[in-house]
């Protein structure tokens, strides 16, 4: 494996350059123009066949071995955030209102500096490669799916990714064997009342009242209905009925999200929901709309693929330690990737040097150690060699 790790540190420099290339022209979900343009070129140069527009905005390039052998994917996601960006980093995004502010720019410099050093590899590669470059990962329905549907995996026999985390710590690897990451849904419920002076609340169906009640009864759900033994979470995270001060409003507006480990507690939560909605609001001889979204299922490793990767990153420079975590109730689409092939995805600690209370991600001053960068692609590239020599 030498030959990967120093043909990556040869290419380090480059990575860098084009994470901050990327940081610094961010592009939100379903908006994504000029990255992936300037993916599809990247892999051109190199000569690889490049599909571009699969399931929307997404690229997906190839990379044939001079041997048979199996093919390995490995996916990044390119999309950024609505957030404003607050790091006054030189290279801070000239796209006000937008910021990779999670760690993609640096998941897609990652793959294409790999990518780089994986072709100078071809002659010696028993395989074949997939880069699957995903765009839109942060806003439901996603990238994932609509790629899948496209044709991403086609002929892939596993996957492995990774998510750069500014608060784990440089050099620490963190994987779960089989659920990684939560299901990730959204709610919206409208408490439609009878509005009217502030000081006859006894004239209305007060709304807010209402509301207030459902915020509260809302969490006797996980508390009393679940079984405390299957995490689990409801978060009212909007509550929306503004007027004037002195005016009850007709209509009442909450919004939030629920995460779940499994699929059993997933649709039980819906469906418990619109039980405590429907007896919140009728009680009041209130009306009400409910609609619950789903968004993305529940991470789930391959336990086989997973500890592959992690044994395959024991001796990787850059690895000082290797844990298994618990699940955290983060969604992400990758979950669907894992549905379809075997595969694995686990997390890179790249928490910023001489920062002891690092942003979380989502965060407008959320930053990375770019050393983690090289850390990332020396794990996937050693991963990707050893399945083909193994397979």
């Amino acid at each position: 494996m030498e030959a990967l790790y120093s043909k990556l540190d040869a290419v380090y420099d480059e990575i860098v350059e084009i994470r901050r290339h990327l940081h610094q022209n961010p592009e939100l979900s379903f908006e994504e123009v000029e990255t992936p343009k300037y993916i599809a070129a990247f892999h051109e140069k190199l000569g690889h066949k490049v599909r571009t527009n699969v399931g929307g905005n997404g690229v997906v390039a190839y990379l044939e071995g001079a041997h048979d052998g199996p093919t390995v994917a490995l996916r990044a996601d390119f999309d950024a955030l609505p957030i404003h960006e607050e790091t006054n980093l030189e290279f801070q995004s000239v796209n006000p209102g937008v910021m990779h502010a999670c760690g993609h720019d640096g998941h897609t410099a990652t793959l294409l500096g790999l990518a780089k050093v994986l072709n100078q590899m071809q002659d010696e590669l028993k395989g074949n490669v997939v880069f699957i470059h995903q765009h839109a990962e942060e806003l439901p329905p996603g990238g994932a799916k609509p790629m899948i549907d496209d044709g991403c995996l086609e002929g892939v026999d596993v996957i492995f990714g990774t998510h750069l985390q500014s608060q784990t710590p440089l050099g620490e690897l963190n994987y779960a064997k089989k659920e990684l990451q939560a299901s990730s849904d959204a709610f919206e419920i409208t408490v439609k009342g009878r509005g009217g002076h502030g000081a006859a609340p006894h004239n209305t169906k007060d709304s807010i009242l209402i509301a207030s009640q459902l915020v509260v009864n809302l969490q006797q759900i996980v508390s009393r209905r679940i079984d405390p033994l299957d995490p689990a979470v409801i978060s009212v995270c909007s509550f929306d009925a503004k007027g004037p001060y002195n005016v009850i409003q007709d209509t009442a507006e909450i919004k939030g999200t629920v995460r779940a480990l499994s699929e059993e507690v997933r649709t039980q939560i819906e469906e418990e929901i619109e039980q405590v909605v429907k007896g919140t609001v009728m009680l009041s001889g209130a009306d009400y709309d409910y609609d619950f979204q789903r968004g993305y299922p529940v991470t789930i490793n391959h336990e086989e693929q997973v500890e592959f990767a992690m044994d395959c990153a024991k001796d990787v420079p850059g690895v000082n330690e290797i844990k298994e975590v618990s699940p955290i109730m983060g969604g992400e689409d990758y979950s669907y990737y894992l549905q379809k092939v075997k595969g694995a995805y686990f997390f890179t600690g790249a928490q910023p040097e001489g920062v002891d209370d690092p942003y979380p991600h989502h965060h407008p001053k959320f930053d990375i150690d770019e050393k983690a960068l090289l850390t990332a692609a020396k794990v996937l590239g050693k991963t990707t060699l050893e399945y083909m020599e193994q397979n």
